[in-house]
């Protein structure tokens, strides 16, 4: 399962978020989402948990839990919006 980790620490690395959801179960990875030029977080990330159940037992556990003074906002990532690709370019 996919799960959306929200209004995270500036300061949190990916390590950090696998240390936190590896105490409920193995984890597929575990990214923070960064600004492509600047590389700084964008103050959310992703964790793939392989078991449906682990994955249910750490949103439940770390939704609303605080992290470095920060609410978490944790739950199952929603599948990506298709966008048009495009680039704006002249006609």
């Amino acid at each position: 399962m996919r799960i959306y980790v929200g209004n995270l620490p500036y300061s949190v690395t990916d390590d950090d978020l696998r240390d936190l959801f590896g105490e409920f179960g193995e984890l597929a990875s575990a990214e923070v989402i960064k600004d492509k030029f600047s590389g700084q977080s964008k103050g959310f990330g992703f964790v793939e948990m392989p078991s449906n159940s682990e994955a249910d037992a750490a949103i439940k556990a770390l939704n609303e839990a605080e992290m470095k003074g920060r609410k978490l906002t944790v739950n199952e990532a929603r599948p990506r919006a298709e966008r048009p690709r495009g680039g704006g370019g002249r006609f």
